[in-house]
């Protein structure tokens, strides 16, 4: 279903705009210099936006400065005070993440909304599967959630405030994905997808790749984060390559395959594969290479590759543009491949 669109500094999601990449800095937002220092970081990773935690009034207070120099729009969470959120609009916050229903009651949201309204401020709702207020844990996870946000953007709307984005996160990611779905269903407003307390940067990673992959997949979702217990920039290099995994990222990138490795691989496919990925980092284009162990498999993928090499006992074969177009003795692998790089001018 195609979303509304909602801009974010200068980041528009929802409508069709490219899926969004965003973290969160993980340093004390009073901090500035220490906050500005990840922000940067993260810009220069390729994020798309920031989220900063406020949980007082020094931390709303530092985004003035850290808004100002900031590369990325920055996002101001807020929990329980409204009056955090006016003064991290004030101070330059581009989106601010509120739970409608914990910040005190119709009037202050109502208050709240055309304070923001009125600056052209949009709002994200954030529901956790964690903090659930009780009357819906009769319900399912999944539906208990999506009740739960469409309550809160019916605040907003009763408000007269539409400018709104959502996002469910639990821990469960079959919860999640139902959830999302659900909300997909309901709405049009732009869906923040992630699995939130997703754990270190393994666990995290394969929940995060399941429950928003799974939901990019369908079409559904519009901006994302992952979730990690970790360096946020490692947040921002997973959420490139999920995207990249289903065809959703926009950007030219630099893509090496290579295989598991067997008792016939004759090369070093994991030295050669992270050489080339290391060489090819900064790339600004779409490249595709393969370093494939063996014959078996691996002219057959090399030959979906710009360059390409499939591994033999002595030699091994060189394909470029999917055709083979020599075989080099093993020992020169890597300067052949270096050279049809250097060839294709990066």
């Amino acid at each position: 279903m195609m979303t509304k669109t909602v801009t974010i500094g200068g980041v528009k999601i929802g409508g069709g705009s490219p899926i969004a990449v965003q973290s969160m800095t993980n340093t004390r937002t009073g901090d500035v210099n220490a906050t500005l220092a990840q922000i940067n970081e993260l810009n220069d990773v390729g994020c798309d936006i920031v989220r900063c935690s406020v949980p007082d009034i020094d931390s709303a207070t530092a985004l003035k400065k850290i808004c100002e120099l900031s590369p990325l729009p920055v996002v101001a969470d807020i929990h329980f005070d409204y009056k955090l959120a006016m003064l991290a609009a004030d101070n330059g916050a581009a989106k601010i993440r509120i739970n409608p229903g914990n910040i005190g009651g119709q009037d202050k949201v109502d208050y709240l909304a055309s304070y923001l309204k009125e600056r052209a401020i949009p709002i994200r709702i954030g529901v956790n599967g964690g903090s659930l207020d009780s009357k819906y844990k009769s319900l399912p996870l999944d539906k208990a959630m999506c009740s739960s946000a469409l309550e809160h953007v019916s605040l907003l709307e009763k408000a007269g405030f539409y400018d709104i984005v959502i996002s469910v996160k639990s821990s469960d990611v079959a919860a999640t994905v139902s959830c999302n779905r659900l909300l997909s269903a309901s709405c049009t407003y732009p869906l923040h997808l992630g699995v939130t307390e997703a754990g270190l940067y393994t666990s995290g990673l394969v929940k995060s790749s399941i429950g928003i992959g799974a939901l990019l997949m369908e079409g559904i979702g519009d901006t994302i984060r992952v979730s990690l217990t970790d360096n946020p920039v490692e947040e921002v290099s997973a959420a490139k390559e999920i995207l990249k995994a289903v065809n959703k990222y926009d950007k030219p990138y630099v893509e090496v395959i290579s295989c598991p490795t067997c008792a016939r691989t004759e090369i070093d496919v994991k030295g050669l594969a992270e050489r080339i990925r290391d060489r090819l980092k900064d790339t600004k284009r779409n490249i595709k290479v393969a370093v494939m162990g063996c014959v078996v498999n691996g002219i057959g993928e090399s030959s979906h590759c710009d360059i390409g090499v499939a591994g033999g006992k002595h030699k091994s074969a060189i394909f470029k543009d999917g055709k083979i177009i020599e075989t080099v003795d093993n020992a020169h692998i890597m300067d052949r491949l270096l050279q049809l790089i250097e060839d294709y001018g990066i």
